[in-house]
């Protein structure tokens, strides 16, 4: 948890797959592909998908 963000990562290729983890941040969820670091469902207020999205790169 982070600046508001909470962070849930899923990775059990055959029962979850593609590896993601979840993104929450108040009413809002987002789920980001661990491979490519983009959003693939939901979404977040831009300075949090921002900080998100930096937070996944070296993680």
């Amino acid at each position: 948890m982070f600046y508001g963000l909470i962070i849930r990562m899923y990775y059990a290729p055959s029962e979850h797959p593609p590896p993601h983890f979840h993104v929450y941040y108040g009413e809002h969820k987002a789920i980001v592909d661990i491979r490519t670091c983009e959003i693939t469902d939901g979404g977040l207020p831009r300075k949090q998908s921002k900080l998100a999205l930096a937070w996944a790169e070296p993680h």
